[in-house]
């Protein structure tokens, strides 16, 4: 066999290596460059309280989660009894970041769904999402209480996600000295 014969096998098993590696990724894993950094601030204004804003100055001191929604997201409606059920057991402060909605579709899905935010800071034009490095909605941070980004979770949080990764990750945290 030719030399110039083993030049396509060799890419072909380079390009082997590679699927096999990314199969074995899971999805909702995907390394972010925020964790162990401090949150992006920002001050938003809070969707369902007239003049009031939100920001993460505002939680800093607590164990706090920031959940990425929107009314026109299919996957955050999976994940809404899931998440409400979490944050009101745990007592967790959240806020949510509504991004790139309406406001009015915005207060109508939680009207329809039961609110379980403490905050709703309003991103209509998407501005702090990016600052996050969302990728689309929904996406869900934990911070501790020194304000770091310790836990990016990609797409909706199911049960297993609660009981795996969220409810221990928040334990640990709460104990931890500031």
């Amino acid at each position: 066999m030719k030399k110039s014969a083993l030049i396509p096998l060799a890419v072909f098993a380079v390009l082997v290596v590679f699927l096999g590696v990314g199969l074995g990724l899971k999805p909702r894993e995907v390394p972010s460059p925020f964790i162990g950094k401090p949150v992006p601030q920002f001050v938003l204004p809070e969707l369902m309280k007239d003049g009031k804003t939100i920001s993460p100055a505002d939680l800093k001191g607590q164990v706090w989660m920031l959940n990425v929604f929107a009314s026109w997201c299919f996957a955050c409606r999976a994940e809404h009894e899931v998440l409400s059920a979490f944050i009101n057991a745990e007592k967790i402060p959240v806020v949510g970041l509504n991004y790139k909605d309406e406001a009015e579709d915005a207060k109508n899905w939680l009207a329809a769904l039961g609110n379980p935010y403490q905050h709703i800071a309003f991103d209509y034009k998407g501005d702090v999402g990016i600052d996050y490095g969302v990728y689309g909605v929904p996406e869900t941070f934990v911070i501790d209480k020194k304000g770091i980004i310790r836990h990016k979770q990609i797409g909706p949080v199911f049960d297993e996600t609660v009981v795996d990764t969220l409810l221990p990750l928040v334990l640990k945290l709460r104990e931890e000295k500031i």
